[in-house]
């Protein structure tokens, strides 16, 4: 089961956190990885650590919210092979209510977390429509479910995920595409230890307890833990799951 043999994946923000487990997920079960990330060492470091382990990864430079350098790597993929699985991971954060939230702070998330997301799709349907067939996964967060406090700007974003999600889905549930997303809860990554280590200096261990206890399962979720349903969404074991929105959060929706 769950077997990505012949398949190319392409998988933005790889460089680290969830891309990264995504990325060497999806490797291990047979896919050729394109890493895509902003920084250059990052998606260099992880396609050499899954090179490492002999499967087979690729990375690519791109900054996801620059449509010039979405349409030429993904113009570069279509010529020179296939894109079956488009995992739309890159994103970035912000904490703050409405008040706390700049017209530039406004904008950045956008460009990133919506027109990154649509910018990528736009340019893979094409090469999956000349396949016949392929698999888009999206990123949102349980704040496109349910509101949750200081979290404006990125609540935003992740709405509109969810939302797009759900259209892909439509338009090209007849035509081969399949479109999904997953909608974490708190995830422990690096951005994590590093808000705690900015905000809260001398208090990271107290913190960290209060942002795990917020899930009633009593922690926080694991790259690992995304990147299984990842796997599970991307897979032709999955072949009649499309337009859902998949809650991952250690029971917080349903309390």
């Amino acid at each position: 089961m769950f077997d990505l043999q012949g398949k190319t994946a392409v998988i933005t923000g790889a460089g680290s956190g969830i891309g990264a487990a995504i990325a060497r997920v999806f490797a291990r079960r047979g896919a050729a990885v394109v890493a895509v990330d902003r920084d250059a060492a990052s998606a260099a470091r992880t396609a050499a650590d899954i090179t490492g382990e002999g499967a087979r990864a690729s990375a690519e430079t791109c900054d996801v919210a620059d449509a010039d350098a979405v349409g030429a790597l993904f113009d570069a993929l279509g010529s020179n092979g296939r894109v079956d699985i488009l995992v739309n991971n890159a994103g970035i954060a912000h904490v703050g209510t409405i008040e706390q939230t700049t017209p530039e702070d406004f904008d950045r998330l956008y460009r990133v977390n919506v027109a990154g997301v649509y910018l990528c799709a736009r340019a893979a349907i094409p090469i999956m429509l000349r396949q016949g067939r392929g698999v888009i996964l999206n990123m949102a967060s349980i704040a496109s479910l349910i509101a949750l406090p200081d979290r404006f700007a990125y609540s935003m974003t992740k709405g509109a995920v969810l939302t797009m999600t759900r259209s892909i889905a439509v338009d090209y549930v007849k035509r081969g595409i399949r479109c999904n997303c997953i909608c974490p809860a708190r995830v422990h990554t690096p951005f994590v230890d590093g808000y705690l280590a900015t905000n809260y200096p001398g208090r990271e261990a107290e913190m960290m307890r209060t942002l795990s206890e917020y899930q009633p399962i009593g922690r926080m979720g694991t790259p690992d833990d995304v990147a299984a349903l990842a796997l599970y969404l991307c897979s032709d074991e999955a072949s009649f799951v499309t337009g859902a929105a998949y809650p991952l959060d250690g029971g917080v929706t349903a309390v």
